[in-house]
């Protein structure tokens, strides 16, 4: 059984679009994992130096991917305030990250794969924020 499963079956599942909500959880995980795998890869560059703000970001990222994606699978009595706060966060990270990555994307595959996984949790933090209302 799959956390996906789980939410579905959840005895009292949160009144927000759990389509979106799944989305936004299984982004979030890809998203963190990409991220902690590029910053690694950019550990591993020749120009080290000059990637050190993209391996920030990214840390930074994966971490807050880490925590919205959590947050919201727990499904029981949930604070509205609390999860677009988070998502809001975790969406503003996700783009930073993707704009500083795209800048080291010419030059390494790994930051253009990061990019387009943080602009896609982006997009589906978004689209949970605007289910929110």
């Amino acid at each position: 059984m799959t956390f996906q499963d789980i939410i579905k079956v959840h005895p009292q599942p949160a009144s927000l679009d759990r389509d979106a909500l799944l989305r936004c959880v299984e982004d979030c995980r890809e998203c963190a994992a990409s991220c902690t795998a590029c910053a690694d890869a950019c550990l591993g560059e020749r120009n080290l130096q000059e990637l050190v703000r993209c391996i920030r970001l990214c840390l930074d990222c994966a971490d807050a991917c880490d925590a919205t994606g959590r947050i919201v699978t727990r499904q029981t009595a949930p604070v509205v305030r609390v999860i677009r706060a988070i998502i809001e966060s975790c969406a503003v990270a996700c783009l930073t990250c993707a704009e500083e990555c795209e800048k080291h994307a010419a030059h390494h595959e790994h930051c253009r794969i990061c990019a387009e996984a943080c602009r896609r949790c982006k997009q589906a933090c978004d689209d949970v924020v605007s289910a929110i209302g």
